[in-house]
């Protein structure tokens, strides 16, 4: 049954989050000066959204969620999976503040290099693609029976995790966000890309995972195809609230941005 003492402690993992949070304290503190505009203070709010990420990331992939997951429920990962694909990430982006982006960023090569890389196009197109991909499902179960694997997998949902938010919350200068008609269409775009891999999970008339089909259930009358619903319909509720919350704020500074465009005009007729 599940140990909820189990927390994972492994130096790789407890080290890189370490590591980043460190990174992030010098570049915000004692290098400052060099990096930020003169005069431009401590980022505090912005502190408490990156290191938010931080613990976030852990309590995902850390925490006896993580043994819930890989042992007995797909919903309990398709959970973890999605803190690890919304609100990480989220967080993440939203802690940088854009002198500390830009300054790997601005540099000639890593701007050039990256600039097609976060096109809202290929953006979508990989994060459909890597998401898709592993929940095909001898490659999923192959991460649930192999701890390598299963890092892996976790690397790259963040990682396309990063890219699929980029467009929208990029704090960079070097590499901006897209226009607020670019970001809805993306937005909608990326939830039909999705669309397919939410269905197959959601009406297979199958269990598609082994792991789970043969995993000792924890509630009584909650089968293993009902857990797999759950899963789809979760993804898929996650999903659309997340990117329908972020095309209603897009949609809001469109909007705003057209009323001052024409009180500007207005102005300048008169």
């Amino acid at each position: 049954m599940i140990d909820w003492r189990h927390w994972h402690n492994e130096p790789y993992l407890v080290g890189g989050l370490v590591l980043l949070g460190w990174l992030w304290a010098v570049l915000a503190g004692p290098l400052r000066a060099r990096l930020a505009p003169p005069g431009t203070p401590f980022p505090r709010t912005q502190a408490w959204l990156f290191y938010s990420s931080l613990v976030i990331f852990y309590l995902a992939v850390g925490s006896p969620l993580d043994q819930i997951g890989e042992r007995f429920l797909f919903s309990a990962h398709m959970l973890q999976h999605e803190l690890l694909m919304k609100a990480v990430p989220v967080l993440f982006l939203l802690g940088l503040p854009w002198w500390m982006a830009d300054s790997v960023l601005a540099r000639p090569a890593m701007k050039h290099g990256l600039r097609w890389l976060v096109h809202p196009l290929m953006c979508a197109i990989l994060y459909a693609i890597v998401i898709s991909v592993w929940h095909a499902p001898w490659l999923y179960d192959w991460a649930l029976q192999d701890k390598l694997i299963h890092v892996g997998e976790h690397v790259m949902f963040f990682a396309v995790s990063l890219l699929y938010w980029w467009p929208i919350l990029s704090p960079s200068r070097a590499l901006p966000r897209a226009s607020y008609a670019v970001q809805m269409l993306y937005l909608f775009s990326v939830l039909v890309l999705m669309t397919p891999v939410f269905a197959y999970i959601t009406f297979s008339d199958d269990v598609l995972y082994p792991t789970y089909e043969y995993a000792p259930r924890l509630f009584p009358n909650f089968s293993a195809l009902d857990d797999q619903l759950l899963a789809g319909v979760g993804m898929k509720i996650v999903g659309m609230g997340t990117a329908g919350l972020a095309f209603g704020v897009s949609f809001y500074r469109w909007f705003q941005a057209g009323q001052r465009a024409d009180a500007t005009r207005e102005i300048g007729s008169s």
